[in-house]
């Protein structure tokens, strides 16, 4: 069994503000006995004001905020699944960036999202994340996690299963797909996507999510999730508020979820 802690927050404008909050969530994670902490996409700065946020977007070295999770995981002795930063890259776009933090504060490996959010809702709300970020190319797993094997995604990734495909594939034991889903599309879609992307992979999915009402005016959908290979739900963090929850991840039920249930196995391919 590994226990995992899951970080829901109502992040800000203000980088600062967002790593004292993921510093004091380390803590909170090694207290309550976790080996790993998963938080949301954008958990350092969540600002739809590109002018103003962009003042924050620097090159991963010089961010503040990775520097301070990096020296609270070393000091807590636990992983961190930080769900994305923003980041500027050497061509001048930024990217979305999920990073894993090993508990001696190495980065034990990088995801840039690879599905831009480019969407015009019924509610009004228009959003067009490639107008700054530019999208990765690259599937990422990492292995000799205390969850074995996971795979990295973030937020709009979860509406394309090839992506999920190429994680079950590569037999991840979890995937994290943290998120800042709006409250309209989180409604309607994100419980289901989320189970069947675990009993997609027969893998645990944890989904580390912002939640709320933001200072830039956006509101976010909340539901952080864990989700076992069986696609049933371990914990519901709620719609409402920020908060931790932890949750027992038996890694046995994987192989026998993949016993009972073979499809990784059994996929052939599929010519057109």
């Amino acid at each position: 069994m590994a226990r995992i802690a899951i970080l829901q927050m109502t992040a800000g404008i203000d980088p600062a503000a967002n790593a004292r909050a993921l510093v004091s969530a380390i803590g909170a994670a090694e207290s309550g006995g976790a080996t790993m902490l998963f938080t949301p996409e954008m958990s350092g700065l969540l600002d739809r004001d590109r002018a103003r946020g962009g003042q924050h977007i620097v090159p991963e070295v010089d961010n503040p905020v990775l520097a301070a999770v990096r020296d609270a995981a070393a000091g807590a002795g636990v992983w961190v699944a930080l769900g994305s930063l923003a980041v500027a890259r050497a061509d001048g776009r930024w990217a979305n960036r999920s990073l894993l933090i090993d508990p001696n504060g190495a980065i034990a490996a990088r995801y840039d999202k690879i599905h831009m959010f480019d969407v015009d809702l019924a509610t009004g709300e228009s959003w067009r994340e490639s107008n700054a970020y530019a999208p990765g190319e690259q599937v990422v797993t990492v292995d000799h996690t205390p969850l074995g094997r996971l795979g990295l995604t973030i937020c709009y990734d979860l509406r394309f299963p090839a992506l999920f495909d190429a994680l079950g594939q590569a037999r991840c034991d979890a995937i994290a797909i943290p998120a800042a889903f709006t409250r309209p599309t989180g409604a309607a879609h994100w419980h289901v996507l989320q189970r069947a992307r675990a009993i997609e992979a027969s893998a645990y999915v944890i989904a580390a999510a912002q939640v709320g009402r933001h200072e830039d005016g956006r509101e976010t959908y909340g539901h952080s999730l864990v989700i076992d290979p069986w696609g049933e739900v371990l914990l519901d963090l709620g719609g409402e508020e920020p908060g931790l929850g932890f949750a027992e991840i038996d890694l046995a039920r994987i192989a026998e979820v993949r016993a009972q249930l073979p499809s990784l196995v059994n996929r052939r391919p599929i010519h057109t």
